[in-house]
């Protein structure tokens, strides 16, 4: 196939890890009616298959497994992927890259991709120096807010939706949609800065708001429940299924707690290290964060052994200051009410306060088992910053949040008026006070620069350092 034919791919995305091997997929976006060549690897041939269609664009997946526990590659159109492995042995060295918030909410499209993905430029010579094993992606994958223009019965979302659309406008609005959403994470994925590292370093995803639409679940009732809303979650969800996880409806894969789909929670676990990330969109509304499936499948986690660091990726901050008070204050200031929805996304928010206590406890029974340490990351707030947590018996919880690869930073002054607000500390459990600290080398608390985080483990010890946009790698942190 010539190298000029315009196939997106191969993305490279973790299903799971079985009996000492990683089974892989690898998404193609090709024009329809297109004839990928095979896949090749250890010696064996794989051919893409069709998963997805759409006007103009097929989406094809070949499934495939590679060596856990040591560098492999495959090839595919006559280019060879070099992947590092490193999931083998507790103390085996590898190293893991988080990001989020991979766009912003107007005219991301137009920007430049220079600019625009400049920290994935660095992400892929930081990998190019030293290798990832894996890519965790932490919500906000893409910023898909403008999809709902262009149609009438979506054209003023969030405002008031037509209460009983017809099934014929109904079914305009989903193709629209659909297609809405193929051309964001066709420009996102096709990105070369982007595309170089996809295809080397597998990932794993878990999604926010945005890549539904902005305050998804903390919107009021009569959006997300109406015939317009749930078109447009099906829509977002599809999609979300398709290009972050690489499978359809019926064909997820098994690290996925719930085979039906009902939430798209998921947890992988390999030799020493377990990635668990619950899904805080799906079952969401203004007075929840999860629903029975969610918590459901944190009991489990709770309750199973996990020998070495849990890695809990939580979309939104678990560990955060009290912005109640920030929440009350736009409440009752008619020009602030706009940005509510935002603080109700939050887990400290005051409607989730119970929510964010059962979690909490949670994972401070979680790390209470003998060899589990637990660390908290997150993205969401545009922001590099970390907070602490004291567990008991000497355990510590450590929340690390990197956010904003693609995503320009708000002002400094955002970030001073957020490290006020952590001057004050909270205490949501009793005797389990919260404290939002400095990243090494930092002046202040929050950190306004572009970022992506690496973790670390090196003879079974763990280290981070946050890759930041103008002031390069912070000293790492002792985790």
């Amino acid at each position: 196939m010539s190298s000029t034919d315009p196939v997106t791919g191969p993305i490279l995305i973790l299903d799971s890890l079985q009996q000492g091997r990683m089974q892989l997929a690898a998404l193609f976006i090709a024009p329809r009616d297109t004839q990928l060549p095979p896949l090749r690897h250890e010696g064996a041939e794989t051919t893409p298959e069709v998963i997805a269609e759409y006007s103009s664009h097929a989406v094809l997946r070949a499934r495939f497994s590679l060596p856990a526990d040591r560098p492999s590659s495959y090839e595919w159109d006559g280019a060879t992927f070099e992947v590092a492995g490193g999931l083998g042995e507790e103390t085996a060295d590898l190293r893991i890259a988080y990001a989020s918030c991979n766009g912003e909410e107007h005219g991301d499209l137009e920007r430049s991709g220079e600019e625009r993905n400049a920290m994935w430029a660095r992400m892929g010579r930081d990998h190019a120096a030293r290798p990832f094993s894996l890519l965790l992606h932490g919500g906000d994958q893409v910023y898909a807010d403008e999809v709902t223009h262009g149609h009438p019965l979506s054209e003023n979302w969030p405002g008031r939706p037509p209460r009983e659309p017809s099934r014929e406008d109904l079914k305009a609005l989903h193709t629209h949609l659909r297609e809405g959403f193929l051309r964001r994470y066709l420009a996102v994925c096709s990105a070369p800065e982007f595309a170089w590292i996809a295809a080397r370093v597998p990932a794993l995803a878990q999604w926010d708001d945005h890549d539904i639409c902005d305050g998804w679940g903390s919107l009021p009732r009569s959006r997300t429940y109406s015939p317009v809303g749930q078109t447009l979650f099906a829509a977002a969800r599809e999609a979300a299924l398709l290009f972050q996880h690489g499978c359809t409806d019926g064909d997820l894969p098994p690290r996925f707690a719930d085979p039906e789909g009902s939430h798209l929670g998921w947890c992988i676990e390999a030799p020493g290290l377990r990635l668990l990330a619950p899904d805080l969109r799906s079952e969401r509304s203004r007075r929840r964060v999860m629903a029975r499936g969610g918590w459901r499948m944190m009991k489990a986690a709770v309750e199973t052994p996990a020998p070495g660091r849990t890695l809990l990726l939580s979309s939104v901050p678990l560990l955060g200051p009290r912005l109640s008070l920030l929440e009350l204050l736009m409440v009752l200031t008619p020009r602030m009410q706009k940005y509510e929805d935002d603080l109700r996304d939050q887990w400290q928010s005051r409607a989730h306060r119970a929510s964010w206590r059962r979690m909490l406890r949670m994972v401070r029974d979680m790390a209470a088992q003998e060899g589990q340490q637990v660390t908290a990351l997150s993205g969401e707030i545009h922001l590099a910053t970390r907070g602490e947590m004291p567990l008991g018996g000497g355990k510590l919880l450590h929340q690390l949040v990197a956010s904003g690869i693609a995503h320009r930073a708000p002002p400094k002054a955002w970030a001073r008026v957020l490290g006020l607000l952590a001057w004050l500390g909270d205490a949501p459990l009793k005797g389990h006070p919260i404290r939002i600290r400095k990243i090494p080398g930092q002046a202040g608390r929050y950190v306004a620069e572009r970022n992506y985080l690496t973790l670390k483990r090196r003879g079974g010890n763990w280290t981070a350092a946050w890759e930041l946009e103008d002031s390069g790698t912070s000293p790492a942190l002792a985790l």
